[in-house]
């Protein structure tokens, strides 16, 4: 039976750099806003003889997860493995400055996409399946009052999901990648000497390793 895996904010960084690694074993579900680089990530997936379905949604809404959800079931009756790398990365700020729209997206995407997704992954995952979380401590730092909040708020509920589901699965983890050369990480770090970090592929390569 064909594996599938689930790409959660898949069309650059890690989670595109997970999807190509992964689809040298799995039929790749990658899912992201941006359909230019969707594309892009599939021609590299068939470059390397693997095969994608690229499904172009906001994960913030509810009623196209659901949809997404509902179309892998049908198709496929599940998913091997679910990696969720989808972030906002709001600007920086003081605490006193955050921006409520900067602020509620971060939430959006950060924290409550999590707690939509996972009731509706779970069912796709069973007893076997594997769930991925990427952890990026910010929490507490000065200026990452937004982001920080939000990552440790999704960190927060894929523990509590880990700690529930030890003994009934899916196996559920959650990693820490070392710094990479993201846009995410371009906008908090502009200045800083990106030769000196992890690249992408190589990240993917040593996170899957440990799961």
């Amino acid at each position: 039976m064909e594996k599938i895996a689930l790409i959660t904010g898949a069309s650059r960084g890690l989670g595109a750099a997970l999807a190509e690694h992964l689809s040298d074993t799995h039929h790749v579900v990658a899912v992201a806003r941006t359909t230019g680089a969707l594309e892009e990530l599939d021609d590299r997936i068939q470059a390397r003889g693997g095969s994608a379905t690229l499904a172009p949604m906001d994960i913030t809404d509810p009623d196209a997860m659901a949809t997404l959800c509902r179309g892998i079931y049908d198709r496929w009756g599940g998913v091997d493995i679910w990696a969720h790398t989808a972030v906002h990365a709001a600007p920086l700020s003081p605490a006193n400055y955050i921006d409520p729209k900067h602020w509620a997206s971060s939430m959006a995407v950060n924290a409550t996409a999590a707690s939509v997704l996972i009731p509706f992954v779970t069912p796709l995952l069973g007893e076997e399946g594997r769930a991925l979380f990427f952890d990026d401590p910010r929490a507490g730092q000065k200026f990452f009052g937004s982001y920080g909040a939000s990552k440790a708020a999704q960190i927060a509920l894929a523990r509590s999901w880990a700690a529930e589901t030890v003994r009934t699965g899916p196996k559920v983890h959650v990693l820490e990648p070392r710094p990479m050369p993201t846009a995410t990480r371009a906008r908090f770090f502009p200045g800083e000497d990106r030769s000196v970090l992890a690249a992408p592929s190589d990240e993917a390569a040593r996170l899957l390793a440990l799961v």
